[in-house]
């Protein structure tokens, strides 16, 4: 079994933290080196939070697996802490593509971009109008910060919403940022409360992750809106979609999809149950490796397997 190693990459000047599992065995392997695939997590989260057992499978694969923390996040560097930038991880993403490229025995032709909810979209935005990118999955992807929204107004109390609209006005408009919790429980102040929510993203916490974020995320949403470029992804690409989600709207991400002309596949559950522990893992990272077997290993034959299943 392959050892990940600890590296670190710039992205604009700031030091970002990553984990590299090289792939196992030579059965994506061309002449000029196994695919790489680049793994970023959602709303708040850490590469320590739920992704290695992911990353290990794709591993066990053939592929190698660059998983990172966003700039102000988890191990990386960067200030202020805990605060999204739509465009400050779409940049990161980008410089973890650059990094993931140059690591030795990889293609830097077969770049898989892998991302999850709020990287779900980014995987997207990051894979528009790119040669060099062979594959694109997004697991349970938020594409639509407007759907969101309102997909938001079907589960959360107005009150709710409103109470985090206001600190988030307050934290764009004032010196220093106001932080409310990631996640919280039903009535709390926080990004994420509904039921059960708590609980899930708190089996998932590694070391490094902070339930804190800075309160102006809500205003970033609003603006994410990565589905609208689907239809520029040139490659193969994997949607899968939780279709009981009540964080991501499963809506917005199939009509992504459709844009994009991917692979679609659906699973009876909500947003957290596709993570390790819960009963949608399996089938997830199983549709996951075999989607990418099949077609990066059209490269080793010759083999024209590039078009996409619906």
């Amino acid at each position: 079994m392959s050892v990940r190693t600890t590296l670190r990459f710039s992205s604009a000047g700031t030091d970002c933290d990553a984990w590299h599992f090289p792939g196992e065995g030579d059965a994506l392997s061309t002449t000029a080196g196994r695919p790489v695939v680049i793994m970023a997590h959602g709303l708040g989260g850490t590469k320590d939070s739920g992704l290695e057992p992911f990353a290990t499978r794709l591993s066990q694969a053939g592929l190698d697996v660059l998983a990172f923390d966003y700039r102000g996040f988890g191990a990386s560097d960067g200030s202020p802490r805990q605060q999204v930038s739509m465009e400050g991880q779409l940049a990161d993403y980008r410089a973890a593509m650059a990094a993931a490229a140059a690591l030795p025995g990889v293609d830097p032709q077969r770049l898989v971009l892998w991302g999850v909810s709020l990287a779900g979209g980014h995987v997207i935005a990051a894979g528009a109008d790119r040669d060099d990118v062979a594959a694109v999955v997004a697991l349970t992807p938020l594409v639509d910060g407007v759907a969101a929204g309102r997909h938001a107004l079907a589960s959360h109390s107005p009150s709710s919403l409103l109470r985090s609209t206001v600190a988030g006005v307050r934290s764009r408009a004032g010196r220093q940022p106001v932080m409310m919790p990631v996640v919280g429980r039903p009535g709390e102040t926080a990004a994420l409360t509904l039921p059960g929510l708590y609980e899930d993203y708190l089996a998932l916490a590694g070391p490094t992750w902070v339930n804190e974020i800075d309160a102006a995320v809500g205003l970033e949403l609003g603006g994410h809106r990565p589905g609208r470029l689907a239809s520029r992804v040139r490659c193969p690409m994997l949607v899968q979609i939780a279709d009981f989600d009540r964080s991501a709207p499963p809506r917005a991400a199939a009509k992504a999809a459709f844009k994009g002309r991917a692979e679609v596949r659906h699973y009876p559950c909500d947003h957290f149950d596709v993570w390790p522990g819960k009963d949608w893992f399996e089938p997830a990272v199983e549709h996951q490796v075999a989607f990418l077997t099949r077609h990066l290993a059209a490269a080793t034959t010759g083999v024209d397997q590039n078009k996409n299943t619906f």
